[in-house]
């Protein structure tokens, strides 16, 4: 899919049909085919974007994006989610009320900042080097690094928007958070071996 605001069409695809009946959520990841793992991502991502300042916020989400993130690379064309949550879902005329109201406008606004551009960042080794980076992220966010979940967070979530909308501005940001990223980490690393050195030298 190549065109403008892809998104939003593909939700008023999979939320058509009777209103009584029930949309599921491994139905919904199916029909958004290869979005649904970024979009998955994105939403188990959302909570470590904001500093709440809640301990292991990061750990708890951040495993399940690992499970994701392999059945990925393995080739699975949808996330597999245990069978309770994946027979689970909303009535398709709910879902149908939610986007016709101010969801709708925010995703317009969201589609009109976010949208394929520049998309030879996302095809061939360059998609491959971003997939890599985007699997790495995710786990070094699931590790209980303190003060270490910000910067991959947002770095994670921009290349889920690069991936919805196949984005190539939004994988360079992506990239550049990346880059702060690692920066951070190793000073980090860097300070935690320090702390841990002169500790022991106190204690013997």
């Amino acid at each position: 899919m190549s065109e403008r605001g892809a998104l939003l069409p593909a939700l008023d695809r999979l939320f058509a049909g009777p209103r009584e009946q029930l949309l599921t959520i491994r139905a919904f990841l199916d029909g958004l085919e290869d979005r649904s793992y970024a979009f998955v991502i994105a939403a188990l991502d959302l909570p470590n974007c904001v500093p709440t300042g809640i301990p292991l916020v990061s750990t708890v989400t951040g495993v399940p994006m690992l499970f994701l993130v392999v059945q990925s690379f393995l080739g699975r064309p949808a996330p597999s989610l245990p069978e309770r949550v994946a027979r689970r879902g909303l009535p398709r005329g709910k879902l149908q009320d939610f986007l016709q109201g101010r969801a709708r406008r925010v995703i317009e606004q969201i589609e009109n900042a976010i949208h394929p551009r520049r998309d030879w960042w996302l095809s061939g080794t360059p998609r491959k080097l971003l997939l890599i980076a985007w699997a790495s992220l995710i786990l070094l966010l699931a590790l209980p690094i303190p003060f270490d979940n910000l910067l991959p967070a947002w770095a994670i979530m921009f290349f889920c928007f690069a991936l919805l909308e196949r984005d190539g501005v939004m994988a360079i940001f992506g990239w550049l958070v990346t880059a702060l990223t690692t920066t951070w980490t190793i000073f980090l690393l860097t300070i935690g071996i320090a702390v841990v050195r002169a500790l022991l030298d106190a204690i013997f």
